[in-house]
């Protein structure tokens, strides 16, 4: 599966911005499906996901409340929705999936072998 990501952009803190990953040669179905973010100096972190099942959803306790996943199966597309945005959200944010990821390692960008190529957030305060 190829992941594509796209929707970032230079925001004031307080705005909002909405990403997009669209995954082409398949479906999503099956697949954990999440957004990290990493910024420089830094580890990339989880920040939202499906589950396999895309029944469950899980969020960074930094974005909470926040961020909202949603998904549009026919169009393969997962969408982050980022609300009231914060200099601290500053970065570079991935796309990922995996269809073996188990429920205990969804925030482990490690077990995801599906990135996309990256969308760059910039929020100034």
């Amino acid at each position: 599966v190829q992941l594509q990501a796209s929707g970032g952009g230079l925001v004031q803190a307080g705005g909002s911005l909405r990403l997009s990953c669209v995954a082409s040669g398949r479906t999503l179905n099956g697949y954990a499906t999440a957004w990290f973010r990493q910024a420089p100096g830094r580890e990339r972190e989880f920040v939202a996901g499906y589950s396999r099942s895309g029944g469950y959803t899980y969020y960074s306790d930094s974005v909470k409340g926040r961020f909202i996943l949603s998904r549009d199966n026919v169009k393969r597309t997962v969408y982050l929705q980022m609300n009231s945005l914060k200099p601290e959200d500053t970065a570079v944010y991935y796309c990922a999936a995996d269809s073996s990821v188990i429920l205990s390692q969804y925030r482990n960008p490690v077990q995801y072998d599906y990135w996309g190529q990256g969308t760059q957030v910039t929020v100034s305060s």
